[in-house]
């Protein structure tokens, strides 16, 4: 089961946040096929969250393919996102633990591993021009 944690500061919306959380625990196998996500309401006791924005989310997945409403039965997960690079005994994910493990070693705290991966990834993958 996924547990959703909504960062109210942070500037993405809350249908964005939990439609995040559900595709990252679909790359990573926290969740997989057949699976069955919280009802709205469940995620509004447990957030705070407007059921609305729940159910928001949940459409935005449908709409994507990840994700099936069943009426009366909930909403389930009808594909995965894992690749065999996230899977925890991927060489990738062991080198990426390790560097993770080495920062934090170095004094580097979560946000600061984040912003510096950004600045990687930026630079791998440049913004293309558009004339």
């Amino acid at each position: 089961m996924v547990v959703f944690r909504i960062e109210r500061r942070g500037g993405l919306p809350t249908y964005l946040q939990i439609v995040s959380q559900v595709e990252q625990a679909l790359r990573m196998g926290a969740l997989v096929e057949g699976d069955k996500l919280p009802t709205a309401a469940q995620v509004a006791a447990s957030t705070k969250v407007n059921p609305n924005t729940t159910l928001k989310a949940y459409r935005e997945l449908e709409r994507s393919g990840l994700v099936e409403v069943r009426q009366g039965a909930g909403t389930f997960i009808t594909r995965t996102l894992v690749t065999p690079q996230s899977r925890p005994e991927s060489p990738l994910r062991v080198r990426l633990t390790e560097w993770v493990r080495e920062a934090r070693e170095q004094g580097l705290g979560a946000q600061d591993m984040t912003t510096l991966f950004d600045a990687v990834l930026a630079e791998a993958f440049p913004p293309k021009e558009t004339n």
